[in-house]
């Protein structure tokens, strides 16, 4: 069969959620999507999911390779693997962070890709503060250090608050 063959109910049932959760989306290909979940942490989870024959395939990026502390960072995601629906962490050649999930489409109803749906969204969003100080924190202080030597917003960087200098750095 070839490779662009696809459960076309299981499809449909990814495209109507898709429209009746009002996410936006796109269709890449036949049985492919694009779905981006608003976050408040990560701002924005991007899904790829793929429809085949027999599986659906979700791949939703989390965070690029750490910069310091990578077994601490694969322990925490490890230990959430433990816990997840439908889903796992699991890191590329690269050392960036998915997660990931094959299941059958010959079942797939729209509660279960809701479910699914949450699942990637919890588990990019809820976590991904605590994974960037984790795989991050040198970089969050030396951002915080340039921004107030720059005089430049900190906006961004209030969920690292704990993170900037205790000596308030003078503006350049």
């Amino acid at each position: 069969m070839p490779s662009s063959a696809v459960d076309v109910r299981a499809a449909r049932v990814v495209a109507a959620w898709c429209m009746d959760s009002g996410v936006e989306h796109e269709r890449t290909g036949p049985g492919e999507f694009a779905i981006v979940l608003p976050g408040e942490q990560k701002l924005r989870s991007t899904v790829s999911v793929t429809v085949g024959v027999n599986t659906v395939v979700i791949n939703a990026f989390v965070i690029r390779h750490p910069d310091e502390n990578v077994g601490a960072v694969h322990r925490f995601l490890l230990q959430r693997n433990l816990s997840i629906f439908g889903l796992g962490y699991a890191i590329d050649h690269l050392g960036d962070v998915f997660l990931v999930g094959t299941l059958p489409s010959a079942g797939l109803n729209a509660d279960d890709f809701d479910r699914l749906m949450g699942s990637v969204l919890v588990n990019a969003d809820a976590v991904f503060n605590q994974l960037l100080e984790l795989g991050f924190a040198s970089a969050i202080r030396a951002e915080w250090e340039w921004r107030l030597r720059a005089g430049e917003s900190t906006h961004n960087l209030a969920a690292f608050e704990h993170l900037a200098p205790q000596q308030p750095t003078q503006p350049e």
